[in-house]
């Protein structure tokens, strides 16, 4: 196998078709072996159904399907597992990321280069609150991570045989695989494109599971967060000594004894916030732990095409 293209899907009924139609048209004039491979994230709308019938109509679609929702990240994890081809190329289901741009990709990759990512030049119909936000994210990620993670980039790439290989002897839980693959090191180059709106249906990503994903980028690849607390620790206890030392010299020496109720909820308030914030980042830390020493599965799968035809 050639070309293995893999798709992670959560509720994209209204992308299926179309997003089939354009990424066959690229696959058949790249190369005569290839598959698409569908990874259903346990959608609850009618994605799973069009997928079996786009699999039974071509022999190129495949499809897993999990118990169910793992995540995006695990969708893409398991479609690298299951994918046959030397070059595999990761996009998403609602034709935000162009799947024309594969062609230039693949071309990239035949010139010797094991990992091929799309770099967005811009993004339309995205707020300009998210524009921010995400910039912000992939600028601050590179200030705390000892490896340069390719700024405003997502899981949109070609990677090589080689690159999977290694992924999968990475066994940690919290996946954040764009920073993972940069790890990983290799010939990396990229290909600019603007990114469009979403094509049809809503996004599966929430503001939850956005804070997620840069909390399991940071925390996966950076202990920067722990020095600071550990910093701030420092700090605020050299300022409650200094307040000590203010405290006992005006009551000794000086014989004005501090009052005041406010100044005093401040500084418990202020103390109490500094702990409770380096609780919560240790708490991610040992979460990330915690999760790898139970070793299970990363997901279970329900349905494969194989498993259909049996």
């Amino acid at each position: 196998m050639e070309l293995s293209i893999i798709i992670p899907i959560f509720n994209e009924e209204g992308n299926i078709h179309p997003l089939y139609s354009r990424i066959a048209k690229v696959a058949s004039e790249i190369c005569d072996s290839w598959e698409i491979l569908f990874v259903n994230d346990h959608s609850t709308d009618n994605s799973l159904n069009l997928i079996k019938q786009l699999a039974v109509n071509d022999k190129h679609v495949q499809y897993v399907t999990f118990s169910r929702n793992f995540g995006h990240q695990v969708a893409v994890c398991a479609g690298l597992d299951y994918a046959k081809g030397n070059a595999v190329v990761i996009i998403d289901g609602d034709l935000q990321d162009p799947p024309e741009l594969i062609t230039q990709m693949y071309e990239k990759y035949k010139q010797g280069y094991k990992v091929v990512y799309a770099k967005r030049s811009a993004r339309k119909g995205v707020s300009l609150f998210k524009k921010i936000a995400y910039k912000s994210f992939y600028r601050i990620l590179n200030k705390l991570t000892n490896i340069k993670i390719p700024l405003d980039t997502g899981d949109f790439r070609l990677i090589d045989r080689v690159i999977i290989d290694h992924l999968q002897n990475m066994p940690e839980r919290n996946k954040f695989i764009r920073g993972q693959i940069a790890w990983i090191g290799y010939e990396q180059t990229f290909v600019e494109y603007v990114r469009d709106p979403r094509y049809a249906g809503k996004t599966g990503y929430s503001f939850a599971k956005l804070m997620k994903l840069a909390i399991d980028g940071i925390t996966g690849f950076s202990d920067k967060p722990l020095r600071m607390a550990s910093n701030v620790g420092i700090i605020v206890s050299f300022i409650s000594f200094l307040f000590i030392v203010y405290a006992l010299v005006s009551y000794f020496i000086f014989q004005t004894p501090l009052r005041g109720w406010a100044s005093l909820m401040i500084c418990i308030s202020f103390l109490g916030g500094v702990q409770l914030i380096t609780i919560g980042i240790i708490g991610e830390y040992i979460s990330r732990i915690n999760n790898d020493v139970r070793k299970r599965p990363l997901y279970v799968v329900e349905e494969t095409t194989q498993s259909a035809n049996q």
